[in-house]
């Protein structure tokens, strides 16, 4: 299923939504370079640009590698031909914004940008903490699909590791399959590179796929997304490799499992990203394997794979709006055996939350 992610009419609804929050910024204007925030609020997927938004005036800059694409994909915009000396163009891009405080994002423009930027043009520049991520954090229903489309891809990779994990492939080997299943079943790119964990390597949750072999008694975990129409998915399942679930490995899924069944069952909007992570992290303190679990619940995905909101015990005490669209993945992780985690991608409702990962937990993988 393909959906476009370009409609006009809702790139002209974020222009807006962009320009309510000018008041709150205290801004005239607002200059982006951030890739995500730009394809965000014009379309364009290029990757080099500049948005400048004003209460007036949307224009798009970019050099000669993307100006065909940029007129298709960003209509909403005045389009901007960069070429030439980048002091010039800059300085005659960010004059457009007239006079006011114009508004950059703090997270994204590097310490030489702004130096660049404060040569070029003489402005009052407002460091935005917090821009357009503050408005990305809810999906539209258009989003979602996007989003769900992305994740029935992952759905069917990962339904594959039960019948081409075997004893003897290699990590890499594995992580390759995966990767070439997803891209031939129409995902346009991957979300994250594969992460293919076996045996002790399976201790780390963000393990980078080597040369090491699946054995048997492996735990093994799988997390992957694949990117489609500019948006990802994640989803990561735990496995064990032969004839039969070891006690130890039993335990700890057990135990997994029945933390995330506890997320999905109580989590809606309005809950803070703290309570959410609460759910899972009781039940896996109760078990003995709080220090075991270390990193946070979960995350938001969207154009990025890590963006807001947070599920953590650290996240802000504001409740999480319905349209929220995160990861629930609680794990656990033992040095010199391996761990398990259990990831699904949901969407927030108003009355509890709606999965959109629909692959099977299965983790014995008959050797």
């Amino acid at each position: 299923m393909t959906v476009e992610a370009t409609d006009n009419d809702f790139h002209a609804s974020r222009l807006n939504s962009v320009r309510e929050r000018f008041s709150d910024w205290k801004v005239e204007s607002i200059l982006i370079e951030s890739a995500s925030n730009r394809f965000w609020l014009s379309g364009f997927s290029g990757s080099s640009g500049w948005l400048l938004v004003s209460k007036d005036k949307a224009i798009l800059g970019t050099d000669s590698r993307y100006w065909v694409q940029a007129e298709k994909q960003s209509p909403d915009f005045e389009f901007r031909r960069f070429q030439g000396n980048q002091d010039e163009y800059m300085a005659e891009f960010v004059a457009e914004a007239g006079d006011g405080a114009i508004g950059i994002e703090s997270q994204h423009i590097t310490l030489k940008q702004f130096k660049q930027l404060n040569k070029v043009a003489e402005a009052q520049w407002v460091q935005l903490e917090d821009s357009i991520e503050s408005l990305r954090k809810t999906k539209t229903k258009q989003e979602v699909e996007i989003i769900r489309s992305a994740a029935a891809i992952t759905d069917m990779a990962m339904a594959m590791v039960n019948e081409l994990a075997r004893p003897g492939m290699s990590e890499k080997e594995l992580a390759w399959e995966l990767e070439k299943f997803m891209k031939e079943s129409g995902a346009s790119g991957l979300a994250f590179p594969v992460i293919v964990a076996s045996g002790p390597n399976a201790a780390r949750p963000h393990h980078e796929p080597g040369d090491r072999q699946l054995s048997l008694g492996d735990s093994i975990i799988v997390d992957m997304g694949a990117k489609l129409n500019g948006y990802c998915s994640d989803l990561t399942r735990s496995f064990f490799l032969g004839n039969q679930l070891s006690d130890r490995f039993s335990e700890i899924y057990n135990t997994v499992l029945v933390a995330q069944e506890n997320v999905l069952k109580n989590m809606k909007s309005g809950m803070s990203g703290a309570k959410i992570d609460s759910f899972a992290r009781e039940i896996i303190d109760n078990a003995g394997y709080g220090d075991e679990f270390g990193h946070a619940l979960g995350h938001g995905v969207g154009i990025d794979i890590h963006e807001s909101p947070s599920l953590s015990s650290r996240a802000p005490e504001l409740g999480l709006m319905a349209g929220s669209v995160v990861t629930v993945e609680p794990g656990i992780y033992i040095e010199n055996w391996g761990g398990v985690r259990i990831e699904d991608l949901v969407v927030l409702t108003v009355d509890g939350n709606q999965s959109l990962s629909h692959c099977q937990k299965i983790p014995l993988i008959p050797a």
